[in-house]
């Protein structure tokens, strides 16, 4: 009986290192904060100005009937059918014409064509003999009068004829094709048809008197598509207004856009970050790993399981990223998971 008391307290002395060593260890996997890292590396940056609005194309056209007649849509040579919307055009193309028999007839076209031949030909025969003495300069110029309105008459007549064909100025897109039944009667001043070029647009923004110093004809702008975001599109500044509004005390700009590939469509709502400054080869963080603690920017990067916490020295910054002047080295782990829970030395275990 007195060796077990005597023993009892050698296996009370054992248990009580064993569970210390045990808690030990508990506290040392429980001080092993999980977190992911990225290597600090150099990038670009850009800083901005960021505006919205709404993207226009650059050549826009409405086309109405310039006359009373009957309705014919022409058939677009490259799908074999009636024009419709989304069709591309030519330049010059016929699109749409317009039959009125009485008011070709009354045009005399082919009576003024052979008047005009008649009295150039009498011109010139009536130049030629006034060079020999044959007539006086009265009936030279007398046959160069009706030379004349011969012509303007046989033009005037060409111009009235253009009114009966309805063809595209430019190149471009059909986007508005109202719907007539080929050869009913329309009556003159009706839209035919509406077409856009949107290879080149432009966007109208206004912005405030604060940021007219810092911004200059020239200057690129990146733009992006709501519901595209990561189509890219580049537009630079054209003209900048030198006055403001009295009443938003804002001033208006406009950026014209390259659209090769017509991935912007006229009316689409756009955002707009108009680059002021640009910096290379320099060290660039995301700005969601930086927390803000006692009035200054702090990250923590891991070093031998080991967190450290490193306050930031700042330059160039955009929404998404900022450029670090000091307080991070090249290839140093950035804590880009876990970050918000850590404090300076913390023991971390690093995962994927």
């Amino acid at each position: 009986m007195r060796t077990t008391l005597k023993l009892f307290p050698l296996f009370l002395g054992l248990l009580i290192i064993t569970q210390c060593k045990n808690r030990d260890e508990n506290v040392n996997t429980e001080l092993a904060l999980p977190v992911s890292v990225m290597n600090v590396k150099t990038g670009s940056i850009e800083k901005f100005v960021n505006a919205t609005g709404t993207v226009n194309a650059t050549q826009v056209a409405e086309l109405k009937s310039e006359i009373t007649g009957k309705y014919i849509l022409q058939t677009n040579p490259l799908t074999g059918k009636p024009f419709r919307l989304g069709d591309k055009v030519k330049v010059g193309q016929l699109i749409v014409k317009i039959e009125d028999k009485e008011f070709e007839n009354n045009l005399n076209m082919e009576s003024k064509k052979l008047n005009l031949d008649v009295s150039q030909q009498e011109y010139k025969k009536q130049e030629s003999l006034y060079k020999k003495g044959g007539v006086t300069l009265r009936e030279l110029r007398n046959s160069e009068i009706s030379y004349i309105n011969a012509k303007n008459s046989y033009e005037n007549a060409l111009l009235s004829m253009e009114k009966i064909e309805v063809r595209s100025p430019f190149s471009g897109i059909i986007v508005d094709l109202p719907y007539y039944t080929n050869n009913t009667k329309i009556a003159a001043g009706q839209l035919l048809v509406k077409l856009m070029n949107y290879k080149k647009m432009f966007m109208e923004i206004n912005l405030p008197e604060k940021n007219m110093q810092i911004l200059k004809k020239g200057q690129l702008a990146r733009i992006t598509n709501y519901v595209t975001p990561d189509d890219t599109l580049l537009g630079k500044i054209t003209e900048i207004s030198p006055a403001l509004s009295t009443e938003t005390r804002t001033f208006k700009l406009k950026i014209m856009i390259d659209n090769p590939e017509l991935k912007l469509r006229p009316g689409m709502f756009v955002k707009s970050d108009i680059i002021i400054e640009k910096k290379d080869s320099v060290i660039v963080i995301p700005k969601k790993y930086i927390l803000s603690r006692n009035n200054a920017k702090r990250v923590f990067v891991v070093d031998k399981s080991t967190a450290h916490e490193r306050v930031l020295e700042t330059g160039l910054e955009n929404n998404m990223n900022i450029e670090v002047v000091k307080g991070l080295a090249l290839n140093e782990k950035l804590v880009t998971k876990g970050f918000e829970t850590l404090r300076n030395r913390s023991k971390v275990k690093v995962i994927k």
